[in-house]
């Protein structure tokens, strides 16, 4: 669930997107302050728009936001007042987090594209299909989960490159908009006494 708001741009209006439609076709349906985007091929709900937002709860900020449980439980509450039987379930995982790549092997039908499996927790590896020249195995870098919102406003969400499943991505210093980032490909290196799972600290984690 990705959480966006920008006043100034686009007025008092939450946005919660869900899944990614890519070029299915969209339709709305609206009640009361709530528009449920869905998709018309299979009637599944991809985002909603809630209107006159802050009549909910004081919002700050312009971009990704991060709302509470009760936050979200008062949302619930108006998604259900206006008849509408699906529940938000907050998300609070960290979308950035350092990452290792554990395994690389190349893309079958590539000749750029490696396909990495990226550990991402103690417990939790990822394939992530990535074209970064200094990638190799052992490299810990930062890690754009499923859930994640780029700088520069695209939005990250489970894929496929060239028919190989990609779960994220790893983030050059250009791509989050680091200071003094690199204008050339390559994704961060960080030190190998980075712990995984750690959430993104530009503070800490980028020296530029």
């Amino acid at each position: 669930m990705i959480v966006t708001y920008n006043k100034e741009q686009v007025g008092d209006v939450l946005m919660i997107t869900l899944k990614n439609s890519g070029d299915a076709k969209l339709a709305v349906e609206r009640k009361g302050k709530v528009a449920r985007v869905y998709r018309e091929d299979k009637q599944e709900t991809v985002a909603w728009n809630i209107f006159e937002a802050s009549a909910f709860f004081a919002l700050d900020g312009k971009g990704q936001l991060f709302l509470s449980d009760e936050q979200v439980a008062r949302l619930n509450q108006e998604l259900q007042a206006e008849g509408f039987a699906e529940v938000l379930v907050n998300d609070k995982e960290p979308k950035f987090v350092v990452g290792q790549i554990v395994e690389m092997v190349a893309h079958p039908d590539s000749d750029h594209l490696n396909i990495c499996q990226v550990a991402v927790g103690p417990d939790k590896t990822v394939q992530i299909v990535a074209g970064a020249p200094n990638a190799r195995e052992g490299l810990k870098t930062i890690v754009a989960l499923p859930g994640a919102m780029m700088p520069d406003g695209s939005l990250i969400f489970p894929g496929a490159l060239r028919g190989e499943k990609s779960f994220g991505m790893m983030c050059s210093p250009r791509e989050l908009h680091l200071p003094n980032a690199p204008q050339k490909r390559g994704i961060i290196e960080l030190q190998d006494t980075e712990e995984v799972g750690t959430p993104f600290d530009p503070a800490r984690h980028w020296q530029g």
